[in-house]
Order: C-alpha cells, then structure tokens, then sequence
C-alpha cells in the first residue's frame, strides 16, 4: 500500500483561506481529499485523476476549493478558500489505482480507496 502523510491543517477564522498537502510514497492514477466530522459520516471533498487532471468536487466545495497535484503528481494540494465553520473537520487523503470513471465518482464511493492518511485537523470558527 502506498504511505500518505497529509499536513496544513489549522485553526481559522470564516472567511479564511487554508492549503492542505499530502504526500504520497508513489504514484497512484487517482487521488482524493475526505472529510469527517464528529459524529458524521466521513464524506468525499475532491478527487483527481492523475492521468488526464479530471476532477470532481462535492456541491458543498464546488467555486471554494482546489484540488491539485505537483509535477511529479506525488503530492496532492487542496486549496480552500472562504471557509466556513460548516468545513471544519478531519481531512484525510487517499490514493487508488483506479480507472477515471472511479475516480470521478470517489467523492460518493470510496469503497475503492485502500490507502488512506492519517487526517489533518480543520477548524473553523466564525
């Protein structure tokens, strides 16, 4: 299994911006942000599939955040603008070897989605 490090989380004012990273030991066609919160189901943020940069977002995200990788398509990045106490959360990444159509459907299935990182802590107070 590939090894998955997420960092960048913090405390923040609404409003507020935040990036989170996480690393990812080797490369995987499909990487993905998801989010829980207490006594919440965990929920899909953003995924991306490495091979043709498709994405797809969660309505709740969607014209807020962005997902991104480096050149080495190693590293994956989201990016969260105007964020609100509603984002606050554990954020996790995870990594499959999946076909697009997967991917693109990660933030309602993530069944496929074997690796997962350890969260970084969002919090958000208004």
């Amino acid at each position: 299994q590939v090894q998955l490090a997420e960092s960048g989380g913090d405390s923040v004012q609404a409003g507020r911006s935040l990036t989170l990273s996480c690393k990812a030991s080797a490369w995987r066609s499909c990487m993905a942000w998801f989010r829980q919160s207490p006594g919440k189901e965990r929920e899909g943020v953003a995924s991306v599939w490495s091979l043709d940069n498709s994405k797809a977002y969660a309505d709740s995200v969607k014209g807020r955040f962005t997902i991104s990788q480096d050149n080495r398509q190693t590293t994956m990045y989201l990016r969260m603008n105007s964020l609100k106490p509603e984002d606050s959360a554990m954020y996790y990444c995870a990594a499959a070897s999946v076909m697009n159509d997967t991917c693109q459907r990660a933030i309602r299935d993530f069944s496929s989605f074997h690796s997962w990182g350890q969260g970084t802590q969002v919090a958000v107070s208004s």
